[in-house]
């Protein structure tokens, strides 16, 4: 069962407003969420205190990444594939 913080990390990832993000973060949030570490569910809530355009650009490689944000977690989301 999940902690509330996961519980709400999952419900923001899904509801950004910006469908492609949503598809992406909630998708990986659904599929992962369970198995982050602490560290990554931190680095998660701070991704998704970004915009989401700027998320977006940074998973689809049309935006550079600030260094704040180039994260493993991050590279495990642009791995992630929301269809399979």
């Amino acid at each position: 069962m999940l902690d509330a913080r996961r519980k709400r990390l999952v419900y923001r990832a899904n509801y950004r407003g910006f469908k492609e993000a949503d598809l992406i973060l909630g998708g990986f949030a659904k599929a992962h969420i369970e198995t982050l570490s602490d560290e990554e569910i931190t680095m998660f809530e701070d991704l998704l205190g970004a915009k989401d355009h700027d998320i977006y650009g940074w998973i689809s490689g049309n935006l550079a990444v600030p260094a704040h944000y180039d994260t493993s977690l991050l590279t495990r989301i642009r791995q992630f594939d929301p269809s399979s």
